[in-house]
């Protein structure tokens, strides 16, 4: 068995945190079987060598070894690329195609990102996982691929699974050896090892002087949070090495092209739905009801005015605040509106004077002017249908001379007919 010090020389693996090498320790135990691999850890900490070093170190080195970025790939085609599809199976599918299970078969296949799969694709992989079969897009014909899966995720498999984005069968075929690879932040003493690697590598790259830092500028490095890991160490490096004409890097210098210390603070995310969550058309019958409630309330508070104190000059004044809310602010709308009014407190008058308001009765005068508004509304109700029917027979079903005798206008009757299914 290759030694651990053997394999990172082999692959370029710089560093020697104890975590680091426990994971490619576990990578060189594991390569010789046939067991699925899932590679753990944040984006930019060098996910990608273990599913190489397990292929080179397996039997399978000979065959193909296929790298799959899993979020990359869109929804719609996703299938199509890992299992292929027959000519005609879609739109666009002018001629038969082969998919990668197919093309790897005898070898290794590396799935990134496979927390990003969609559900649908993750029922395809179970299965071939399980006994090694697929089916093309487009076909009815079972087909058999003898293929190694070493997948890797950025993302936490539990929490995905418990939103459904993540089927929990399929976490546990992937996942029979589990590798972590830990943060840039965790690996201290391997930080300043790593840079010195960049700086020497982009120094024969672009063939210039090999930057170096002081020892002020080296305890700044050691001390960043690095949230792109890796990644984000050799951009640095690589953005200094080309732009610095001067070759020992001081710490005013490094600081200039690392990011600000407020952005290198956890961000704090709230697990409440913000109203955002909603749909849009949620929102907007809500707001309507709500109008409509308002409008409504407006309106009974207008009408117990007009009745219990007539239509004069003085009370129209009064209301007219409340006719535009209601009704709008043009004149043909003002109108109509009190036209509307002129019916509705038709015959008003003569009920009123049957009321007895003393105080002896009425020990609650807000509970007694609900009661009467209701009782008022009701029997308002069956005069105005009484009077619209009895015009509308008396003038033979014409509604421009039945809504003249009814002192309103034509579109307001025929808004009532309407209202009332006459």
């Amino acid at each position: 068995m290759e030694s651990v010090q053997a394999t990172k020389q082999r692959f370029g693996i710089i560093g020697n945190d104890p975590t680091l090498n426990r994971a490619i320790e576990k990578a060189i135990q594991v390569a010789p079987t046939d067991i699925s691999v899932l590679v753990t850890g944040e984006s930019g900490v060098g996910k990608e060598s273990i599913p190489k070093i397990i292929h080179q170190l397996s039997h399978r080195k000979h065959g193909k070894y296929i790298a799959v970025n899993c979020g990359a790939i869109p929804e719609g085609t996703i299938d199509s690329e890992l299992f292929g599809h027959e000519k005609g199976s879609f739109t666009g599918a002018t001629a038969t195609r082969s998919g990668y299970f197919e093309v790897a078969d005898g070898g290794t296949i590396f799935l990134d990102e496979v927390g990003e799969l969609p559900l649908t694709t993750q029922v395809r992989l179970l299965r071939v996982l399980e006994n090694g079969e697929f089916i093309k897009v487009g076909s009815s014909k079972v087909q058999k691929t003898n293929v190694r899966i070493v997948a890797a995720s950025n993302v936490n498999m539990f929490e995905a699974i418990k939103k459904d984005k993540f089927r929990e069968d399929l976490y546990y075929r992937l996942s029979t050896v589990d590798i972590h690879l830990p943060p840039l932040r965790n690996r201290k003493d391997d930080i300043h090892l790593l840079f010195r690697k960049f700086a020497s590598d982009f120094a024969l790259k672009y063939k210039m002087p090999t930057i170096k830092l002081d020892d002020d500028a080296v305890n700044v490095l050691l001390k960043f949070r690095w949230n792109g890991n890796i990644r984000q160490l050799r951009n640095v490096a690589e953005q200094i090495s080309v732009l610095e004409q001067t070759r020992v890097i001081t710490v005013e210098t490094l600081r200039q092209y690392l990011p600000s210390e407020s952005s290198q603070l956890p961000a704090v995310i709230s697990n409440t739905k913000s109203e955002s969550d909603f749909s849009s058309e949620r929102e907007i019958l809500y707001k309507v009801l709500f109008d409509m409630k308002s409008d409504l309330k407006d309106l009974k508070k207008l009408t117990m005015e007009l009745m219990k104190t007539g239509n004069g000059s003085e009370v129209q004044k009064k209301n007219e605040g409340l006719i535009e809310k209601i009704y709008g602010q043009t004149d043909e709308d003002m109108q109509e509106a009190y036209e509307d009014l002129e019916v509705l407190s038709i015959g008003e008058s003569n009920e009123e004077d049957t009321l007895d308001t003393s105080p002896e009765l009425v020990p609650d005068k807000y509970h007694f002017a609900e009661e009467i508004e209701e009782e008022e509304t009701l029997s308002l109700h069956d005069k105005e249908l009484e009077l619209i029917k009895k015009s509308l027979e008396r003038h033979s079903g014409k509604r421009k001379l039945a809504a003249a005798e009814l002192g309103i206008s034509e579109r307001t009757l025929y808004r009532k007919i309407k209202q009332y299914d006459l």
